[in-house]
């Protein structure tokens, strides 16, 4: 089930040619289960029709402030109060200005002064018109306000000049507006998520390698900082794009991906390591292409570091995940791992489980810690993320409450005064 399921979002469109774009986020809220809810200014109707909103929606669209209908409920306040989240999309640099100034001569601006939910704004504009220090100063007096901001994108703009200013992805708004809804239980967690397969050279066009997409460590990336923590993502090769927001190292072989983890491994205040790091490499890989020569080919293999050993043994006061990826038994090795390398929690799957093989969008594991397992049904993989976050927070918080505990005195009992 998707994140935005059942959510109420209101998604409010000024006038711009990015008005077009802005449809397609409106689909994909809708698709994902979201309940949406579609302003348009006078200007955003000059390029599209309320008609393509309410299709896409569902619903029928906002247009007007004084409406014979909605305001028997006074509709900018219901708006205002039945919205979980607001999204701006496309953001004109004059509804900018506007919002800054607290204008409130249409419904959009009556919502939004009217509004406690969180707002999200999605610039689209000129280049020249983004980069005015009014528009810079008007941005920056909404961020003081709590508002969040997405974008904008680079490239050539429908005005002919080539620059900031064109309408963010609905993917990446899409991520902004998942990062609104999330608790922030995650905040002050410096987390380090290792992600994806290693590749070991035989010969400048051949390498060892192994079947992970690294779509759970992007996963656990992605919501993690959408929970407010601080995320490193040190990743092995693949093809995802890298999470909005997440600082994201990329290497290929054992050796790079231990050095990188070593480097940012004394500021982390966890690790998760779902990367599937090879087990062994060449122990001398060949300089020039190895030729087509006989049946049969030797590989001489030596052993890499093991990487999470390494690093549990020195945790201190980090918590630190790990997985187990197996075929078979899963859970007998989950808990020699979480044993013999010190680990907090272990994520065991049996990679041969319908829908839970590398490259499927969703997981079926077993969370194993000290004397307790859990088995989690088949969930998309964002989801698993979420419940080992939801492991992560709770330890947090019952550390945070032991320590509390610790820091109360008794009070001392009174004495009764002799007479």
């Amino acid at each position: 089930m998707s994140e935005l399921a059942g959510r109420r979002l209101l998604v409010a469109m000024t006038g711009g040619i990015a008005c077009y774009k802005a449809c397609e986020l409106v689909r994909r809220c809708a698709s994902e289960g979201a309940i949406v809810q579609v302003v348009m200014t006078p200007g955003a109707r000059a390029f599209v029709t309320p008609l393509t909103l309410q299709v896409l929606s569902g619903r029928a669209v906002a247009t007007e402030t004084f409406d014979l209908v909605e305001e028997a409920t006074i509709g900018h306040i219901r708006l205002a109060d039945e919205s979980e989240a607001i999204v701006v999309a496309p953001a004109t640099a004059n509804a900018i200005a506007k919002a800054a100034a607290g204008i409130a001569d249409d419904l959009l601006g009556t919502v939004l002064l009217a509004t406690r939910a969180p707002v999200l704004w999605a610039p689209a504009m000129n280049v020249h018109m983004w980069e005015h220090p009014a528009t810079q100063r008007n941005l920056g007096v909404l961020q003081e306000r709590g508002a969040s901001v997405v974008g904008p994108g680079t490239g050539m703009l429908a005005c002919g000049w080539e620059g900031p200013g064109r309408l963010a992805d609905p993917e990446a708004i899409l991520e902004a507006i998942r990062g609104l809804l999330s608790p922030k239980d995650l905040v002050g967690e410096r987390l380090l998520v290792s992600a994806g397969p290693t590749r070991e050279a035989v010969d400048p066009v051949r390498y060892l390698s192994n079947r992970s997409s690294g779509k759970m460590g992007y996963a656990l990336a992605r919501v993690a900082r959408r929970r407010g923590a601080e995320v490193t993502l040190v990743t092995g090769p693949t093809e995802l794009p890298a999470p909005e927001g997440v600082r994201t190292l990329r290497v290929e072989t054992a050796a790079e991906m231990g050095a990188a983890l070593a480097a940012e491994f004394p500021r982390a205040t966890a690790l998760i390591m779902a990367a599937a790091v090879a087990d062994y490499r060449c122990r001398q890989p060949a300089a020039e292409k190895i030729k087509k020569r006989g049946p049969v080919m030797t590989l001489e293999l030596e052993r890499t570091a093991d990487l999470l050993r390494a690093l549990a043994a020195r945790k201190g006061e980090r918590v630190v995940i790990g997985f187990a990826a197996e075929t078979g038994n899963p859970l007998a090795e989950a808990r020699r791992k979480l044993r013999e390398k010190q680990l907090d929690l272990v994520v065991a799957n049996d990679v041969t489980a319908p829908g839970a093989g590398f490259g499927a969008d969703t997981n079926l594991v077993h969370l194993v810690g000290d004397g307790w397992t859990e088995a989690l049904p088949l969930l998309p993989k964002d989801a698993v993320a979420g419940r080992i976050l939801d492991w992560l927070a709770a330890r947090r918080r019952e550390a945070a409450a032991r320590r509390s505990a610790r820091t109360v005195r008794p009070r001392r009992r009174a004495h009764a005064t002799p007479r």
